[in-house]
Parts: structure tokens; sequence; C-alpha cells
């Protein structure tokens, strides 16, 4: 059997969407392929798949052959459709203009010279932020094969020996897999990792070797190399720097084979600089990160794992030396430029004190900020301003409340929809918004209705092929049209609201009928929960200002809602008819041009004279720049992303302090 499809996933099948799919793979006894372009690669072997380069938007088919090939075909092409399949612990990939504008110093080639003078060198800017520190330099010695051909009497123990190893490196991987401090995106990269060691593609590659006579570490390090290569031909950044996991792997079992441990990081001085010329995933996962100070590598680009290692825990990076990081073997002091890929060995005393005014006017700033996190930020008139947080899961809260999160004026739910390869039941709704309810009590959590269209399909919603789908079956209008949908998700809003203080908005409003419907339904709702006997509470009813419609209407919409929230992303796009991810508009994508501004004036005129909320969850709202402008027009709630809520506190404070 086969059915091809459209593939949805973010990025395509790249490190960790590939490793799920694989997993899904192998949970069916169906000889499974995935076909591209006519290729067919088995989906059960996580190298191959990547190999393939399968990317975003691109069509394929999936084969099955078995017992269960209707099931398996059902399950991998509700996860190729799923837009955030794999990725629900990953940190975005850098997209390829992001990439491609940085130099990268391929190994052999020497760095672009950068100032500073001799002493100066110039990178890949992997992850930003500035460190000054002891250089500990980390080369450890490269591994060679034995260089002898096996007596045919060996080769079965050989075998044998080999397959040991790999087990030994996966035994070491899941003890880092059990750790409770391995955050989610370095779990899932050790995760991606541990597959590769056990991928057909090497195993077999280099078994194949053995028994032509090579020892193994010979063969891995050859069959390591061949699928290397491989992955660097491929016409992609993401899936090039995959060819250093390899490598990271190959060595892993050399040395099991050896009988010998990689030269460990666990010394590593309080916020030394490490210099590497290649530093495995692997090694830096399980290596004292709260001491690292930067980090400095030969290989590696800013798709790398290493890059993103780096960047979810803070650390600056420079990747991309080249043979240049060979300059810094014996360096005594480092300092680094994560942001603009600037390296200086052994800087002098001027630049020294420039790095060390940076770094500790970075630490000033975000140690200043912290103690706002407690701060309920107030008008000069004493009005309290809640300065919530923008989440999609309840992985999310742990943020939101360090940054001192006044409750959530956005919770995605689309995200809880897209996670699963069936609609999710209202128990499980009601267990998920119920459980962000008691987490921010008694801070109110404004939850949105399912906000989803064709652009970001999910299993279970049969979406209609359309022109622009920014502008089509999405949102309020697709929920009305599907109250087996709406009213499963209401009733689940309407059981958490017995938790804590839960407030529901509706995306996409145009026109006043579609929340005279939904109230409709929320009452009809709610006499079913009560004839079953199941406790529920009422909850407020508001609306997302984002089409010019809602803000045309919105003194009139403003007498069925108790708030209004700006949704100024959107808005801004539907206001100024420039699509915002269209990067040849972007320029148009502008809150701050008078078109969007008076829309949101006007929006913020009709609720204040209404006398309900109005507030704001777009991107603009965490902007310092534009936070007084907001209060100004009567905006009372502005909520954002978790790293910005201690900025918008104290620029709020600040206003209050210069009334």
């Amino acid at each position: 059997m086969e059915r091809s499809t459209i593939v949805r996933v973010h990025e395509g099948l790249h490190a960790r969407p590939a490793t799920r799919f694989v997993k899904l793979a192998k949970g069916f006894e169906s000889d499974v392929e995935l076909v591209k372009d006519g290729k067919a690669v088995s989906a059960k072997s996580s190298v191959k798949l990547m190999l393939l380069a399968v990317k975003e938007n691109q069509e394929v088919t999936v084969r099955a052959n078995g017992a269960d090939a209707i099931e398996a075909i059902e399950a991998l092409i509700g996860y190729l459709e799923n837009p955030k399949a794999g990725l629900d612990d990953e940190e975005p990939k850098p997209a390829a203009d992001a990439v491609s504008d940085t130099p990268v110093a391929s190994v052999g080639e020497s760095a672009l010279p950068a100032p500073g003078g001799p002493n100066g060198l110039r990178g890949v800017a992997a992850s930003e932020g500035f460190a000054i520190g002891p250089a500990f330099a980390h080369f450890p010695p490269d591994i060679a094969g034995q260089g002898r051909m096996l007596q045919e009497s060996e080769i079965a123990g050989e075998i044998d020996r080999f397959r040991a190893a790999i087990g030994a490196v996966q035994a070491r991987m899941d003890k880092i897999l059990a750790q409770d401090t391995l955050s989610g995106g370095d779990r899932g990269i050790v995760a991606a990792l541990r597959d590769i060691a056990a991928d057909d593609s090497l195993t077999g590659e280099a078994e194949g070797l053995i028994e032509g006579g090579n020892d193994a570490i010979s063969a891995v390090i050859t069959a390591a190399s061949t699928i290397a290569a491989d992955f660097s031909a491929v016409d992609d950044h993401y899936l090039n720097a995959r060819a250093d996991d390899v490598h990271a792997v190959g060595r892993q079992i050399c040395l099991v084979l050896l009988g010998q441990d990689d030269v460990s990081l666990e010394n590593i001085p309080e916020g030394a600089i490490l210099i590497a010329d290649d530093i495995g995933a692997w090694d830096l996962a399980r290596a004292p990160l709260k001491r690292i100070g930067g980090v400095i590598c030969g290989h590696g680009g800013a798709t790398s794992h290493i890059a993103i290692i780096a960047r979810s825990h803070g650390i600056p990076a420079v990747l991309g030396l080249g043979d240049s990081v060979n300059a810094l073997r014996t360096a005594r002091e480092v300092a680094l430029d994560g942001t603009s890929g600037h390296v200086i060995i052994d800087p002098d005393a001027a630049t020294r004190a420039d790095f060390a005014t940076r770094v500790e006017a970075a630490a000033k700033e975000r140690a200043g900020l912290s103690v706002f996190k407690t701060v309920t930020p107030k008008l000069a008139n004493g009005k309290v301003i809640e300065v919530a947080a923008n989440i999609g899961s309840l992985e999310e809260i742990e943020a939101a409340q360090e940054a001192g999160a006044m409750g959530v004026g956005l919770f995605r739910t689309e995200l809880l929809f897209m996670r699963h390869m069936h609609l999710p039941s209202e128990d499980m709704q009601a267990e998920t918004y119920a459980a962000l309810a008691e987490a921010f009590a008694p801070y109110p959590v404004i939850v949105r209705t399912l906000d989803i269209g064709g652009d970001k399909p999910i299993a279970g919603i049969e979406f209609p092929d359309e022109e622009n789908p920014f502008l089509g079956w999405r949102g309020i209008r697709m929920c009305l049209d599907r109250p087996d949908i709406f009213k499963r998700q209401l009733r689940a809003l309407l059981r958490a609201a017995v938790h804590g203080n839960i407030k529901v908005m509706l995306p996409m409003v145009a026109d006043i009928e579609e929340v005279r419907q939904t109230r409709v339904l929320v009452d009809e709702c709610a006499a079913e929960l009560k004839a079953e006997g199941v406790p529920y509470a009422t909850f407020d009813l508001g609306v997302m200002i984002e089409t010019p419609a809602a803000v045309l209407i919105a003194p009139a919409l403003a007498k069925e809602v108790a708030f209004f929230s700006i949704g100024t992303n959107d808005l801004t796009q539907y206001i100024m008819a420039a699509d915002r991810l269209n990067p040849t508009v972007a320029k148009l994508n502008d809150v701050t041009n008078p078109a969007v501004m008076m829309a949101i004036e006007l929006t913020a005129k009709a609720g204040v004279a209404a006398g309900i909320m109005v507030g704001m969850c777009g991107e603009a709202a965490g902007r310092p720049d534009l936070i007084a402008r907001f209060l100004e027009m009567g905006l009372t709630e502005l909520s954002m992303s978790p790293a910005s809520i201690q900025r918008a506190k104290k620029t709020i404070m600040d206003l209050a302090a210069g009334a």
C-alpha cells in the first residue's frame, strides 16, 4: 500500500523529527519506505531518512507492506502532516538566510581576519553574548585504525566486539537521557545521537567492512567518514551539520573498542572558554555547562548541535574557525563575541577592559531586571498593569513563573491539537486547561480557542485547498462550522474554570454574529454538563482583535464581550495587506506604521468607553519603546514571551516614577 502527502513538518525531516519518525515506523511490523523524487529509503533508518533531505512542503509517498500496513501509513502520514511533529522540545532551527550570511570556515581553511590585530580571528557567530576568561584547550588525540587485516577465524569475534561496543555506547547515552537535569532540547539531541549509533546505515557499513577483513576500529572510522561525506554533500546547512554528529558517534564507538574514556570536561574551571577543534554534542550535553563561559570550535556552524546547546544554555559561542583554531592551543586568555563571531587571543589591557565591561553590563542588566520578578507594576495613579505570558504548552509554565508572569495572556491551544495524531479528547483538554489555571491562580489565564487553518493542518480535520489560507477557513470560522470539535473544547474549558481564573477568547473574529453563535454553544455546553452532574464554572468571553473588520466594529463588539486582546502580529499583516512570512514585503509589517497604531487606538478607545479590559498579546506588547503609548491608549494588560516580562515591568515602573 502507498499514499502520498505534502510534508508539513517545520523545516522538514532533520535530526530530531527524523528520529521521532523512525521510532514511530519501528512500532509497526510492516516494512515501510519513504519515497521522494523516485528515491525510496527505509523509514526505519534515521540516517537514510535524513539523507533523503525531505523538506517542508515537498511531496513524498509512504509505502508499507505487511499485516499492519494500513495503520502504519495512517500514523506516518499524520506525522508528516503535523507542522510541530518532533519539535515540541526543540529550539527552532535557524532559517537558511540567517545562516548563509555568516562566513563559515570549513576544516582546513583559515578563518577570515577580524579586528584586533594579529590576535583577532573571525568565525561563525553561533550563540550571542560576550565572554572573556581563561582558555581551556580541549584537543583529544585523533583515533587511528589498527591497519591490519583480520584472519577469517577472527571476523566473527570482531563483529561481536563491534556489536558490544554499540551496546555500550547506547547504554552510556541512556544513562545521560535518564538524568532529570537534562533539558528537553539536550535530551532530543542525545536521543538523535543514540539513534545514529544503532542505525543500520552505520552498523551495516561497518560490519560489511569487518567481514571484508578490516579491524573494527578501522571499519568504524571508514563507515563514519563515508556517511558523514554523504551528509556534507546534501544541499542543506542543517543536514551538513549532521556530519559532525556521525563523526562524534563513531569516535565514541572507537573509544569503547579501545577500552578508553574520552578526555573529560569535568575539570573545566569556572568561567573558562572551552576551545576545541570539534566538540561532539554528546560531550557538550554531559559537560558542566554552568561553569563554561564560552565555546570556540574549529568545526561547526550556526545549525550544529553544539550551537543549539550553547544557545539554549545562554553560552556565547563562535564556531567554524577552521585551522585557525590551532592558534588558540597555547592561549592563556580568550575574549569572544558570539554576536559578531570575533575571537581575540590573549587580549591586551584595553580589549580586556572593554570585554569585561560588556560582560559586566550584561550581567548587571540581568540581575537588575530579576528584581522585577515579584513586582506588581502600577501607573502613577495606582492602576495595576498586568504583565502576562504568551505560552503554548504546560512545559512553558515554569519559565513564565520564573520570569514573574502575572498570569497568561495567551494560551495557544492549537499546539495541544498539533502534538497528537488524533484530536485530543475532552478529558485531555480539561486536564490541560485545569493544570494551567491552577498553576497561575489567582491570576487570570486567557485561553484562545482553536486557531487553526489550512496553513497548519492537524490530524482529524480535513481542510480544503485554499489559494490563501490566511484569509480562509480558519479560527472561529472553522470552529463554528465544526461544533463537534468546538463544543468539546468549550466543555473542557467550562470544566477547567472550576480550578482557577479561566478566560476564553475567540480568534479571527470579523462579525458580531460569530460571538453570539459562540455564546449559544457555551450555554448549550453548560446545560449539558449540568444535566450530567459534571462540575463546571462560567468564564469571561472575549475576542482577539486581529482583523480590520473587528477594529471597525469594536464599539459594537465591546457591548458583547468581557475583554479585548489585540493580536498585533496578524493585525499588522491584515491592516498592511502584507504577508508577515514574506521577506519581500517585510518592511510593511511594522506595528509602528500610523495605520496600525490608529487601529490599536480605535480598539482601545472602544474598549475603554464600554468599560471592558483591553489587553495586547502580540509581539509589540513587550517592546519598551511602545509600552508608554499603549498605556496612554488605555491598555491595562500586556502579554508577551517570558523573556520580555521583567524588562516590561521595569519600563512601566520607570514611567510611573517619571510621571
